[in-house]
């Protein structure tokens, strides 16, 4: 059994979970179950992240201390996992006890390498970003990912870490590995951003000014600055640094993050990791911004979408299909209500559910409910099976073309992360089946006794397809994927009492 560890990005609980986040995670979960099915023993982080300026400031004007804030925060992303529907099996708060002792030793491991220093220095900071800002980063003088907030002066002396030692280890490591960061376009931008040369960065915050953070080892006066910490918890999360056993079973990882994370996942952390003589990642996966009528959607801009009043209205698949199908996988996508009315639908009421309810009323109407073709698994069990083999290759792939069978496409498109065009061949395969009954017109068959047989194999053949949707669909859609199966698995089929996506008005 292999072993596959993929992780999110920790978001900050200074807001409540909005649409972006949800995206992400529900982008890391299918690739997550697919494994899973695929025989994997799979190990799926996520958490909160809950240092730093924006939590501690958070705290000040909720009145509450920055644990309790950050514990009321921290609960509701947890609720994300049943809500969603996600298969995470392992949450981390950073401020996780296991957490800081881990900080501190990657701390130690640095320092000790001579790659932590202390100075002076002034600099333009983001809060939004938590991040120093360069002139040439600026537009009319502000952060373009948090225009509305003034940057502040920073003035004191803190550590710092060598990030320039690791331009050209860098750039080495991108050359050898064209596909660690996914789509392509991500990694010629961090190449591009390295090549320029990196700059040391700031990895403390003087403890007077701001208190909350993991204390910096052998030094009382300063904390750690967030993104050090944070970027830790994809090693502390598997066990680094007490339990090097699962630590070295697992690690490297995948991870899953936003295009704004690209120079921290992708460059910062990998120069930690080699600093602490750790090995660097195994692929950072890099999705784009939601807008809303092209308007970015940011916890900072206020304009953010909950997850949750989609799900309770739609139900969590309605929400996974649209983020996984009509947001580009690497690419920014429009979320509006009347763009998502619109597609649950054309594509889930009219689309799938209609489907699944012509097919199994019919085979109830005109075979009583029994067909013969055999299942490609017992029951509702959603594994895929026989296991189907990985093309080795894109070249491979586009040889093959779109041949295969319908898990074998699917697995094309997941295997290069492109599950957006994975759930387009899903839909595609529907459309056909809907376009089959419109042709052959089973209720006109029903009527003539010599076609008697022609019409079993025809629904037969229906039902058979709709086992192989339902399998294909189960890392997106797993409740629907489970419905689905539970109905055409079964020794009598009956259809669904309930549609499965009721149609709803625009």
């Amino acid at each position: 059994m292999s072993k596959f560890y993929i992780t999110t990005t920790l978001p900050y609980v200074n807001a409540d979970p909005h649409i972006g986040f949800a995206l992400e995670i529900v982008q890391a979960d299918v690739i997550a179950r697919w494994h899973a099915m695929r025989g994997d023993e799979v190990f799926f982080n996520t958490g909160t992240d809950e240092h730093g300026l924006k939590i501690y400031r958070g705290a000040q004007a909720a009145g509450l201390d920055p644990k309790s804030y950050a514990d009321a925060h921290a609960a509701k992303y947890d609720e994300l996992k049943c809500a969603l529907h996600l298969s995470y099996n392992n949450f981390i708060r950073t401020t996780d006890a296991h957490h800081g002792d881990a900080a501190q030793e990657f701390w130690r491991r640095c320092a000790k390498r001579g790659d932590i220093y202390k100075k002076n220095y002034q600099i333009k900071y983001c809060v939004g970003c938590e991040l120093e800002k360069m002139e040439s980063e600026l537009e009319d003088g502000r952060c373009p990912l948090h225009p509305h907030l003034a940057l502040e002066q920073v003035d004191e002396e803190n550590y710092f870490f060598r990030y320039s030692r690791y331009r050209d280890t860098l750039l080495e490591f991108y050359a050898k590995n064209p596909e660690f960061v996914i789509p392509k376009n991500r990694l010629y931008e961090i190449i591009k951003f390295t090549e320029r040369g990196l700059q040391d960065f700031s990895i403390s915050r003087l403890k007077s000014k701001m208190p909350w953070g993991v204390p910096v080892p052998g030094d009382d006066q300063q904390v750690m600055y967030v993104w050090f910490d944070a970027l830790v918890n994809y090693v502390s999360a598997v066990g680094w640094p007490d339990d090097l056993k699962k630590f070295n079973s697992f690690w490297p990882g995948v991870q899953t993050a936003g295009k704004d994370n690209l120079r921290q996942q992708s460059s910062m952390w990998q120069a930690m990791l080699l600093s602490a003589g750790l090995p660097l990642s195994k692929q950072i996966l890099i999705h784009g911004f939601i807008t809303s009528a092209g308007q970015k959607i940011s916890k900072s801009l206020g304009n953010t979408i909950s997850p949750f009043d989609y799900i309770e209205e739609f139900g969590a698949d309605a929400l996974r299909y649209y983020l996984l199908r009509e947001i580009p996988t690497h690419d920014d996508g429009d979320f509006t209500r009347e763009k998502f009315l619109a597609r649950y639908n054309a594509n889930l009421a009219n689309g799938l559910g209609n489907l699944v309810q012509r097919v199994t009323a019919m085979v109830e109407k005109y075979l009583d409910g029994k067909t013969s073709p055999t299942p490609p698994s017992k029951g509702g069990d959603t594994r895929i099976s026989p296991p189907y083999p990985l093309r080795r290759s894109r070249s491979e792939a586009s040889e093959r073309g779109v041949g295969g069978g319908l898990q074998e496409q699917v697995n094309d498109r997941i295997q290069y992360y492109q599950l957006d065009q994975a759930l387009a061949v899903i839909w595609a395969k529907i459309s056909e089946c809907d376009k089959r009954v419109d042709d052959e017109k089973p209720w006109v068959l029903a009527k003539d006794e010599a076609k008697t047989e022609h019409l079993q194999k025809l629904l037969e053949g229906l039902v058979a397809d709709l086992q192989e949707i339902g399998h294909a669909l189960a890392p997106f859609l797993p409740q629907t994927a489970e419905s689905i199966l539970k109905v055409v698995n079964a020794p009598k089929i009956i259809p669904p009492e309930a549609p499965l996506f009721p149609r709803k008005a625009i």
